[in-house]
C-alpha cells in the first residue's frame, strides 16, 4: 500500500467515523478563532473556550481589543497559561487588524503569518475554517498520527509534516482530515495511554500494527 493509498482509505474511514468532526475552538467571529488559537497553545481547547467568554465579554469587537493594554488583557486570559506573551501578540494583531485590515483578518496565507503570534498550523486552520481554502493543520495529534499511520516516516517538525501530507492528501480533504485526527487522537489513538487499537477504525491499515 503506498502512502497515497493509505491515506486516501484513512480519509475515507475517518469520514464515516467522525461526519461532523470541525474545529473544536468556539468561535462567532473570525478573528475571535485567530484569538482562540494564539491562547490555545499549550492549553486544551476546553480551557479556551471558557476563557475567552470572559474576553470577549469585555472586549467584544476588534476595535475593543485593539484598545485595550496587553496588561488588561493578560488579566483575563492568565489561566491559559504563558499569558504574557499570549496577551502581547493578541494586542499586536488586533491593532494591525484594525489599523490596516479594517477588523477583518487578511484572506492570505503569507499576510496572516506576518501577523503576531500567528504561524503555520494557526494560518492553515483560519485559511481552511474560515475561508474554505485548502489546508492542512499540523497540531499534535496530526503530527503523532500521521506517523503512526505511516502517512509519513518519522517526522516530527511540522512543517516538513505538513509538506509531505500536501503530497498524498487531496487539498480539498486537507482540513477536514486534520480535525477528523484531533478527534481520533482524543478518542482512540491516545498520546497519554496505550493507544486503542482494538477499536480503531484504521487498525489493519496502520503501519504501527506491522502493515506494509
Amino acid at each position: 500500500m503506498t502512502k497515497k493509498q493509505r491515506a486516501l482509505e484513512a480519509i475515507r474511514r475517518l469520514k464515516e467515523e467522525y461526519p461532523d468532526a470541525g474545529c473544536t475552538l468556539d468561535y462567532d467571529d473570525a478573528w475571535k478563532l485567530l484569538v482562540s488559537v494564539r491562547l490555545a497553545a499549550q492549553c486544551t481547547d476546553a480551557r479556551v473556550n471558557i476563557v475567552v467568554q470572559d474576553l470577549y465579554a469585555k472586549y467584544p469587537t476588534v476595535e475593543a481589543m485593539a484598545a485595550a493594554e496587553p496588561e488588561e488583557i493578560e488579566a483575563i486570559v492568565k489561566p491559559c497559561g504563558l499569558g504574557k506573551s499570549k496577551a502581547r501578540d493578541i494586542s499586536a494583531c488586533m491593532r494591525i487588524l484594525h489599523e490596516q485590515y479594517d477588523d477583518k483578518i487578511p484572506e492570505d496565507f503569507d499576510a496572516l503569518l506576518k501577523l503576531p503570534g500567528v504561524g503555520r498550523k494557526s494560518a492553515n486552520l483560519i485559511m481552511g475554517d474560515v475561508f474554505g481554502k485548502p489546508a492542512i493543520v499540523t497540531d499534535t495529534h496530526c503530527i503523532r498520527l500521521t506517523n503512526r499511520i505511516g502517512l509519513v516516516d518519522d517526522i516530527k517538525e511540522p512543517k516538513k509534516v505538513e509538506m509531505a501530507l500536501w503530497k498524498i492528501v487531496p487539498p480539498e480533504e486537507g482540513s477536514d482530515f486534520c480535525h477528523r485526527l484531533v478527534y481520533h487522537g482524543r478518542d482512540v489513538c491516545t498520546a497519554r495511554t496505550k493507544p486503542h487499537c482494538d477499536k480503531c477504525c484504521l487498525e489493519d491499515i496502520c503501519k504501527k500494527n506491522g502493515v506494509k
